[in-house]
Formats: C-alpha cells, sequence, structure tokens
C-alpha cells in the first residue's frame, strides 16, 4: 500500500530528530529525502534514510552549527560544510545565492566538506518557481568507482550534474551521473543478485558487464563513464568538469586525506532577469521545449518529453495517491523507529 506523503514526511522528521538533529536541519533533510521518492529517484530518496541515520549516531555527520565562511566576494562564496547535513547546506546555500543573484544577476557556492546530498534534482523546482536557472554538481573525494576512459583503476564518483530552467509551464529539471550508473543501484541490484539493464560497467580485465557483482569481486571492476565503451571519452571530460567546479574550486578534493561518505558541491544560481529579462528567457525556452515534445516519437506509444516532465506527473500522482516506496526501505527504517520510539507511517486506506 502506498503511504501519505504527509506521513513519510513526519515519519522521517521524527526519526531524524530521534537521532540528534534540531527541526531545522531535520525538516530540512527529511523534505529532499521525501522529494527524491516523490519523482521517482528511488535509490536517492527515503532510501538514504537508515544509513544517514547511521551517520548521526556514529558522529561522521555534525549535528549542530553553522557551516564556516572561508571567502565571500558577493557574487562568489566558499564554505566550509564541516559535514553538516547535505541536504540542509544545499538548501541554506540556495536561499543566500538566490538572494544575491537578485541583486548581482548571479551568486555561486561551493562547499568543501558537506555531508551527502541525496537527490540533486530534488533542490531544482525551488529555484524555477522563483523564475530562477540553477546548476547543481557535486563530487564524493571519498570515494572513487569510476575509471577515466580508458584506464582499469577507479578515480573518481558518479560525479552528477543537474540544472533547473524555468518555462512559463513545466520546469526543465535534468539530473544526470556523468557516469554509466550510480553507485546506489549498483549497490542495490548487487544485493539482490540482479543484473544491470546495459554493459554499464566493467570487470577489472576491461571487459563490459551487466553485473554489478564485478563492482566488488577482485580485481575490481568499475563504473564506466557516461557513454560507455564506445563514446566514454564524452561522460570522462564531463566528470573533470565536475571535479573542477567542486574540488577545484572549493579547494578541497582529492590531494586531501579521506573523512567519509560526504560531497563536495557546486550550487550556481542565474537571474534571467539580469540579462534579456525573464519574459525573454521564457519565450525562448517555452519555444524549444514545445518543439521537443512536438518531434515525431519514434515509438507512437511513447510521445517525446522534456527532462523532469515524468518526475514531475509521478510527483503530482504521488501527492494525491500516496507514495508508493521501494520495499526494502521501510524494513531498512524500522530498526531506528524501534530505537528513537517512533510510530510507523500509517498506510493509504
Amino acid at each position: 500500500m502506498p503511504y501519505p506523503s504527509q506521513e513519510l514526511l513526519r515519519y522521517a522528521n521524527a526519526l531524524l530528530a530521534g537521532a540528534g538533529l534540531d527541526a531545522d536541519k531535520a525538516g530540512a533533510v527529511a523534505e529532499i529525502l521525501l522529494e527524491g521518492d516523490l519523482l521517482g529517484h528511488n535509490t536517492h530518496g527515503l532510501g538514504l534514510l537508515a544509513p544517514y541515520l547511521a551517520e548521526l549516531q556514529s558522529g561522521a555527520m555534525t549535528k549542530d552549527g553553522e557551516p564556516t565562511v572561508l571567502a565571500d566576494h558577493d557574487a562568489a562564496i566558499t564554505w566550509d560544510g564541516r559535514r553538516l547535513p547535505g541536504p540542509w547546506l544545499v538548501l541554506k546555500a540556495m536561499a543566500l545565492a538566490s538572494e544575491r543573484a537578485a541583486r548581482l544577476g548571479t551568486c555561486t557556492v561551493v562547499i568543501r566538506r558537506s555531508h551527502h546530498i541525496a537527490c540533486l534534482a530534488a533542490f531544482l523546482k525551488r529555484a524555477t518557481d522563483q523564475g530562477l536557472l540553477m546548476v547543481l554538481t557535486c563530487s564524493d573525494p571519498n570515494g572513487e568507482s569510476v575509471a577515466p576512459f580508458g584506464g582499469l583503476d577507479a578515480v573518481f564518483t558518479p560525479n552528477p550534474i543537474s540544472a533547473g530552467i524555468p518555462t512559463s509551464t513545466l520546469p526543465v529539471l535534468m539530473d544526470v551521473s556523468t557516469s554509466a550508473t550510480t553507485n546506489g543501484l549498483t549497490n542495490r541490484l548487487h544485493k539482490e543478485g540482479r543484473q544491470l539493464p546495459a554493459a554499464w560497467v566493467m570487470d577489472g580485465h576491461g571487459q563490459p558487464s551487466t553485473d554489478p557483482a564485478v563492482l566488488f569481486q577482485e580485481p575490481k571492476g568499475t563504473i564506466l563513464p557516461l557513454g560507455g565503451m564506445d563514446s566514454g571519452h564524452k561522460g570522462y571530460g564531463l566528470t573533470l568538469l565536475v571535479e573542477a567546479l567542486t574540488g577545484g574550486l572549493a579547494g578541497h578534493g582529492r590531494a586531501d586525506a579521506k573523512e567519509g561518505w560526504g560531497a563536495t558541491v557546486f550550487l550556481q544560481i542565474i537571474d534571467p532577469r539580469a540579462f534579456a529579462g525573464l519574459d525573454a528567457f521564457t519565450r525562448q525556452m517555452d519555444t524549444v521545449t514545445d518543439r521537443c515534445r512536438a518531434s515525431r516519437p519514434a515509438n507512437p506509444e511513447k510521445p517525446v518529453r522534456t527532462p523532469g516532465e515524468g518526475g514531475l506527473k509521478l510527483s503530482d500522482t504521488q501527492l494525491r495517491g500516496g507514495v508508493d516506496l521501494y520495499p526494502s526501505i521501510m524494513p531498512s527504517l524500522a530498526p531506528w523507529a524501534e530505537k528513537y520510539g517512533v510510530a510507523p507511517p500509517l498506510e493509504k486506506a
């Protein structure tokens, strides 16, 4: 049975409060995790809550305090996130960048030493609803599962890059990894003994594979760059761009000692009003997106959509009819609910 979204929000908030987060931080994390599931990103929604609670319990995620401001040049800001909750840090950075962009046209915040920031797509509509263009990307210098194109040894994390683009109707919400797949999906499928839908990984001898188990065998395999064995040089280039925008600009990344699961973040807000104007911007983007949707579909049963369109429709459906969680999520949270005395969410009647 699906769960009412408000019940899931209550449940996540209560668990995070039980783990020691104040109301502001718990609310931010709970909202972003739920938004991930609403949009259909079920490896980066409430499926992350149990690991987050474990990080809070161990002290690997910081519970209290504020980020440290390392540099502030009005339109360019650098924070040390002090391993505070990633979703809360990103929402805080968005608020600051949006306020500055209203005066300056644009503002960029980079964050070193954030904890994991969950689903990037979950943040974007908050910007597009204000007529703002947003770019958000991150890397995790503490991990490596993706090899450079042509190599066997992992150097990178999947390094997602996302953008929210306002239009006069449905915004464009783009969220893609610069690798062929993610750690979340490969870990899940490996635990379940299942295969990937295509050869998105490579074994330790350089052979493409659909089996995520190759990532855990010796010699260890790797996730392929976006584009796979044929055109992975493109994903590799994008991966390096993400490294420059995150670790490079933040001055903290793979050159530094590992601290545990986390993120280095690049967030930019651009206000079209400071350029040709919001009306001119949406006129152009409306034309482009309308033409995309009007393109004759290769499969008549699958009309052309813009990025994020399916997720927004799914979100609307789940807000009205209840949220279908991936089967492993509620069992993973049951021990935490017992530990903190939190009542489970009610299923939708």
